[in-house]
């Protein structure tokens, strides 16, 4: 089972948002994800309403061996930036 983490888009067609997910890597875009560890919303104003994530299990993923995308992980430095 090779798990990684990335986007799951959901909401309406001109105001989309995302859910941080860890998903199974054959899975496709709708698939049920294992668990849900924060979301994305790219309509907000500052960085800290944009981007929700539960570090810890993000953390706890890595550790296991998911695979985070690299959009994902581009989202994750920005954060590590604001901090």
């Amino acid at each position: 089972m090779a798990v990684v983490l990335r986007l799951q888009r959901h909401g309406k067609k001109v105001q989309p948002s995302y859910r941080i997910v860890a998903i199974e890597k054959s899975k496709g875009p709708k698939g049920k994800p294992i668990e849900i560890i924060g979301s994305y919303n790219p309509k907000a104003e500052k960085v800290k309403e944009k981007i929700k994530v539960n570090i810890e299990r993000y953390n706890y993923w890595l550790k296991v061996g998911a695979k985070p995308s690299s959009t994902l992980e581009s989202l994750i430095n920005k954060i590590k930036e604001q901090v």
